[in-house]
């Protein structure tokens, strides 16, 4: 390489290139810059929809008549469908951002990835009466006269695989996966009919040791993109707190998910509603009023009170904050008798991640769920798991203004001074992606001006000028964006 280190090598050189005159030329007209980062704060997408929403017919997920010519021809809603999103680069690159951070974290903890199909039979996520998520359900008939469902949560799918690989692999099974799933449900802040989720699970483990590396896994994201205990705690609690109350009362078992989906219900709906569907679940006046006692337990020393210190709950509680203590993570973690969780498969620990402002609605949620492989006719597994979508952590990360600035970034932008230098151009592009180099190639004949104005825009690092006086001797000027610094380079010598 001929590095110029003198300043004045444009005008003293003996015979200019192309490429320096043309650097010379745009020498006091467009001073040298150091590429900006392009600040990127995560916006709705969301726009008026009334016009399609109303126009919509029939049960969510049935299937619609074509569209006739008439329809096709003429202009089309340009927004989204309600509830859902667009990605455009900059929301890419917070999702992008995100998912990595997923990803990490996932890893940091011995986690593998998996994955599944989004369409899912109907009767996985059809478990048992009263569940919010059955009325949610994506779901049609295709044309194989099979009825399924967009997926609404992972853990079904997950335990889909756990049974289909059976004994094929050993235990315990630490895994992760983060997807798309889909609920027709109301839109609030943080809620949309459609959202990412990121999903740890282990299986194979009984022990409150797996609850308490899944809530760890979930401190350490939050501790790299900056949320602290002051802005998001976790209230725990268990769902055999419950099973006792209910045990005293001699409520039947196969009412329990159901008294649970209720549960969840509390701030959701008016608390004699809740008291009603109490009642239909078998429970009689003093044990509705006895349940909803507990629930207003916020210490396991009123709890050990209530029930005395021999219950399962209790000791699974207690090694559980014990285990925080040694983790380090005790000041994020509080008990709550009235955390239940929605979902009718949870058997044991349950766990929510909370806004500390309660303006945001549950960031992330998980807990035990030791007997769901038999509900689709597996043998049971002891497992435990979380999920956490991708919604609400970003209002969050808005309030708490604590969005990261992010930006397009390319290594080079390569460009020909002559429409006849396009191919050589190209050529110098490909050998620097066989480098592993990102290149931006300017696909057109443009201007210079026209040029440099992009190269800001993507805030590439350099500009490498094909021009035909180099390209003779087999060189190409380059241009140092950030410094100004000019030079000439072989191209078998460009790095």
């Amino acid at each position: 390489m001929r590095a110029i280190t003198n300043p004045s090598f444009l005008i003293l050189h003996h015979r200019p290139s192309a490429a320096s005159a043309v650097f010379r030329s745009l020498r006091y007209r467009l001073p040298f810059f150091t590429p900006s980062f392009i600040k990127v704060k995560a916006r709705s997408t969301s726009a008026s929809y009334a016009e399609l929403d109303n126009a919509r017919t029939g049960r969510p997920g049935s299937l619609a008549s074509p569209p006739s010519q008439s329809d096709v021809t003429q202009k089309i809603d340009v927004n989204p469908p309600k509830g859902t999103r667009d990605f455009p680069p900059e929301e890419m690159r917070l999702r992008s951002w995100l998912f990595q951070n997923f990803r990490e974290v996932s890893q940091l903890f011995g986690f593998e990835e998996v994955d599944f199909p989004v369409l899912e039979s109907e009767a996985l996520f059809i478990r048992k009466a009263g569940e919010e998520i059955r009325d949610q359900l994506y779901c049609f008939e295709d044309r194989g006269n099979r009825r399924v469902a967009l997926r609404p949560e992972l853990t079904p799918s997950l335990a889909r695989l756990v049974i289909q690989k059976g004994k094929s692999v050993p235990l315990p099974l630490k895994w992760f996966a983060i997807g798309q799933c889909w609920r027709y449900e109301r839109m609030t802040r943080g809620r949309r009919r459609e959202h990412y989720q990121w999903n740890m699970d282990i299986f194979g483990v009984p022990n409150v040791t797996a609850e308490a590396e899944l809530i760890s896994s979930i401190i350490t994201f939050f501790k790299r993109i900056g949320i602290t205990a002051s802005d998001v705690g976790f209230k725990v609690s268990s769902r055999k707190v419950l099973q006792e109350v209910l045990r005293r009362y001699s409520i039947p078992e196969n009412q329990f998910g159901r008294v649970c989906v209720t549960i969840d219900k509390l701030d959701k709906i008016p608390i004699d509603d809740i008291k009603t569907e109490l009642r239909s679940a078998e429970l009689s006046e003093q044990a509705v009023e006895e349940l909803l006692q507990i629930l207003t337990v916020k210490s396991l020393t009123e709890l050990e009170e209530k029930f005395g210190a021999s219950i399962e709950a209790l000791s699974d509680l207690k090694q559980l904050f014990a285990l925080a203590e040694k983790y380090g993570y005790s000041e994020w973690i509080q008990f709550d008798a009235s955390i239940v969780r929605g979902l009718a498969y949870y058997t044991g620990i349950v766990f929510e991640g909370f806004d500390r402002e309660r303006k945001l609605r549950a960031i992330c949620g998980g807990g035990r769920y030791d007997r769901l492989l038999s509900t689709f006719g597996g043998d049971d597994i002891p497992a435990c798991g979380f999920g956490f979508g991708d919604a609400v952590i970003i209002e969050l990360l808005k309030e708490r203004g604590l969005l990261p600035e992010l930006s397009p970034q390319v290594e080079n932008i390569v460009c020909s001074l002559d429409a006849d230098l396009q191919g050589a151009a190209s050529s110098v592009a490909a050998k620097l992606r066989e480098k592993s180099q990102t290149v931006d190639l300017v696909l057109e004949n443009k201007p210079l001006k026209w040029v440099f104005k992009r190269a800001s825009r993507i805030n590439a690092q350099r500009l490498i000028i094909v021009g035909s006086s180099e390209w003779e001797k087999g060189m190409v000027g380059v241009k140092i964006l950030s410094s100004g610094e000019q030079y000439e380079v072989k191209v078998d010598e460009l790095e």
